[in-house]
């Protein structure tokens, strides 16, 4: 079975292959208390606050982990793709439908890389009630596929009127692993957060945790926002989470997050960032492809919490490659996508130009730690190959309890202005008669070339550690109402090097940072 990418998002959010349906085996799962199909008797209500999930979590720490069985019933234990695309939710019952609120809700059926039970919970009234399935409550293109056995529901997917006033719309999805994604009003789905990350690029293999059951509460009339629930679930700590999300034109999720480890853990990564990075003009070089760009992504950005605003371009690389920030209580940091032109892809499909950027601010003090870039090679725009994330300086110890806060941007740009030029575009090409050298071009937008008096020059504080570079040149770029920085770079015999530039007046830097890992 081939799926491309252009399949996935007819599908919608929540598909995320990276590592394949292999990796996705070790989030296999199970709800705490199976939901009673129709026609049973009503499902049985328990109290419900916002301390509730989290001494759930604490319990369940204290508790090995038990890895649920993936069995189905046999008519569906082999799902395909296509067929698991053909079984549709029935948006009149959805949850919530026509009670005149912001939101309503939808399902996934189990099946195909989505497995296990996971269980769904409406609150109300300080009242926390299982959601019941139906098989009714979806449409069958195979009815074969319709099986009446009471199989609960893999994820789900928030709807809201994002785009057009009174029309319900997909906004958010919770959908296997701890994976969840978000789009603004007029995008569409791109890049993938999750809850935790454990081992990201360890050869031994990483480990998946699972959001294993659900809450949501019941927004009240006329309230833009809602708040979701969720338990996490692995060998290695479990999880509380509590999600405030606010749809619009910038859509925000407030995170409040308590972990439990259930032994010490050294390599974990707080509010993961998993996109897909191909090729655009600074890393082409393996790709044969008719289009300029393919990306969910285009760099990972970063506000230190000494105040430096860094942009790494991404690469996707011959060799898996780590990069590490190393920082204390960061400003913040996300994964990006600047160029907003059709042109800069030309894909009718896939509408790259549309993908969500995505921003982590820290709420509080981090401490000490590193922003870690994981960029895997892949062949094609199929697989996530780029992972992003917090990763505290110290192991988190098992038996102990860790809180972090955050919030997240999912928009157009970051959600703060900046007086800094930024980094419009990055091209690497060879040098004519210089086999040994490479040429890049840096192109700079923003703030600082609004009003440049005549006569004004600029020059490239540049470095590169090893290697050199030579043929400095910054010049005007009309075009963009901006300048360019070119210049060649000799690796000589290094087979990695860390290439730093940034733009400057006499009055020193007026860029941002520009950041490139180069290899051959």
């Amino acid at each position: 079975m081939s799926i491309l990418r252009r399949d996935l998002v007819k599908l919608g959010a929540g598909l995320t292959l990276l590592g394949t349906a292999s990796r996705m085996a070790h989030a296999q799962s199970t709800a705490t208390a199976a939901s009673p199909s129709a026609g049973t008797a009503a499902p049985e209500s328990t109290p419900f606050d916002d301390g509730t999930v989290r001494l759930l979590a604490q319990r369940l720490s204290k508790k090995p982990y038990s890895p649920p069985s993936p069995t189905l019933p046999n008519a569906i234990a082999n799902m395909d793709f296509d067929q698991f695309r053909s079984i549709a939710f029935n948006p009149e019952k959805a949850l919530w439908h026509g009670q005149n609120l912001a939101f309503d809700v939808e399902f996934f059926p189990r099946g195909f890389l989505y497995k296990p039970r996971i269980g769904m919970n409406e609150v109300t009234g300080g009242q926390s009630t299982p959601i019941p399935y139906d098989p009714d409550l979806f449409t069958y293109s195979n009815p074969v596929l319709r099986v009446t056995d009471d199989l609960g529901f893999s994820g789900l997917r928030l709807r809201y009127a994002i785009n057009t006033p009174g029309v319900m719309e997909e906004c958010a999805v919770f959908l296997g692993a701890s994976y969840f994604r978000a789009v603004a009003k007029g995008q569409n789905y791109g890049l993938s957060a999750r809850a935790f990350a454990n081992g990201t690029g360890n050869p031994k293999g990483e480990e998946f945790a699972l959001f294993r059951e659900f809450w949501l509460e019941k927004p009240e009339p006329g309230v833009e926002s809602i708040v979701i629930h969720a338990l996490l679930d692995s060998p290695s700590l479990t999880g509380a989470f509590r999600f405030t999300i606010r749809p619009g034109d910038t859509t925000v999720f407030d995170v409040q997050s308590s972990l439990f480890p259930r032994q010490d853990i050294t390599e974990s990564g707080i509010a993961p960032l998993t996109g897909m990075f191909y090729f655009d003009a600074n890393e082409r070089n393996h790709v044969d492809d008719w289009r300029p760009a393919a990306h969910d992504s285009e760099a990972l950005q970063i506000w230190t919490g000494a105040g430096q605003q860094l942009y790494r371009p991404l690469i996707n690389p011959t060799d898996l490659q780590f990069s590490a920030f190393e920082d204390s209580s960061p400003h913040g940091f996300g994964l990006m996508q600047r160029k907003r032109s059709f042109h800069d892809y030309e894909d009718l499909a896939l509408n790259y130009q549309k993908r969500p950027s995505l921003w982590i601010e820290p709420i509080g003090n981090w401490g000490d730690g590193a922003i870690d870039l994981v960029e895997i090679p892949t062949p094609n725009e199929v697989n996530d190959n780029i992972v992003s994330f917090w990763r505290p300086k110290q192991p988190i110890k098992g038996g102990q309890e860790y809180s972090y806060i955050y919030r997240m941007y999912w928009g157009w740009d970051t959600p703060w202005p900046t007086q800094m030029a930024r980094v419009a575009a990055t091209r690497v090409g060879s040098v004519t008669d210089h086999a040994d050298a490479r040429f890049f071009a840096i192109d700079f937008t923003g703030a600082p070339f609004q009003n440049v008096p005549q006569g004004t020059n600029f020059h490239l504080i540049s470095q590169a550690t090893p290697g050199t570079i030579r043929n400095v040149v910054v010049e005007p770029n009309p075009e963009i109402q901006g300048w360019r920085a070119t210049f060649e770079f000799v690796p000589g015999d290094a087979k990695m090097c860390e290439l730093q530039a940034q733009l400057a007046s006499d009055q020193g830097p007026i860029s941002e940072k520009w950041m490139y890992r180069w290899t051959p």
